[in-house]
């Protein structure tokens, strides 16, 4: 499975100034808001009028501090010292545009069997049974070789057809010959493109522009998928 071509990231500049060009922000953040939790599978949850995008990814692996670095706001999600804390699906409206749902870290060996016994209906539930779930972001740590659960998420999403943008986060922690190196790695073994996955760093900055504009182009996908889809069924109905 690989991040699918509407969801593949790019760059692009605006003039800003006399010859000059500044980076522009394919993502600007106008309204954030946090919109509930969703606890048990068939529980709580909005209403699914807006596309939804999920992020997906490994206890520890700093999900919480891409999708603050994504939104530009120091707390949206909560950083927690201690993997596996978050027990949730925790929902914000961004821009009255989306829906990003942040689902529960998966995979710390420390946390109790019955607790990954809730998670795993809860994620997979979500996840199954979400109308609006036009993509999910799949973050995995640079330093870290992928895990079976990471196969397993990787794998159901190409069940459930639902297309990933995979970001290989805290690139930072390495050089970047490293970094570049072990992004190889592990498109190889999860037999990904590696061009297609993007280097993320919460403290640096780097890749979230270009997984802004990946969103920017997967939620603009669907859009014009649900279009064509609406004109199809009036056709049939003419």
């Amino acid at each position: 499975m690989s991040a699918r071509d509407d969801a593949r990231p790019g760059s692009a500049g605006a003039p800003a100034g006399r010859g000059a060009e500044t980076p522009r922000d394919p993502l600007v953040i106008r309204h954030l808001e946090f919109l509930g939790p969703m606890a048990t599978a068939g529980g709580w949850r909005p209403e699914p009028s807006l596309p939804e995008v999920a992020f997906a990814g490994r206890s520890n692996v700093g999900k919480s501090s891409l999708i603050n670095t994504l939104v530009r706001r120091k707390a949206a999600a909560r950083v927690s010292r201690t993997p596996g804390r978050t027990r949730e699906i925790n929902f914000f409206d961004v821009n009255h545009q989306f829906v990003l749902a942040d689902l529960p870290g998966y995979g710390y060996a420390r946390i109790a069997k019955e607790r990954k016994a809730e998670w795993r209906p809860l994620i997979e539930g979500y996840l199954r049974r979400s109308p609006k779930l036009v993509g999910i972001v799949q973050l995995l740590d640079v330093r870290r070789d992928p895990t079976d659960d990471d196969r397993q998420m990787l794998d159901l999403l190409a069940e459930l057809q639902v297309p990933a943008i995979v970001c290989v986060t805290k690139v930072d922690k390495l050089s970047r010959a490293q970094a570049a190196a072990q992004v190889a790695a592990i498109a190889r073994d999860l037999a990904l493109d590696p061009e297609q996955m993007i280097a993320f760093s919460s403290e640096t900055g780097e890749g979230r522009d270009e997984l802004a504009e990946a969103l920017v182009s997967l939620l603009a996908a669907a859009t014009a998928r649900d279009r064509d889809d609406a004109a199809a069924t009036e056709d049939g109905a003419a």
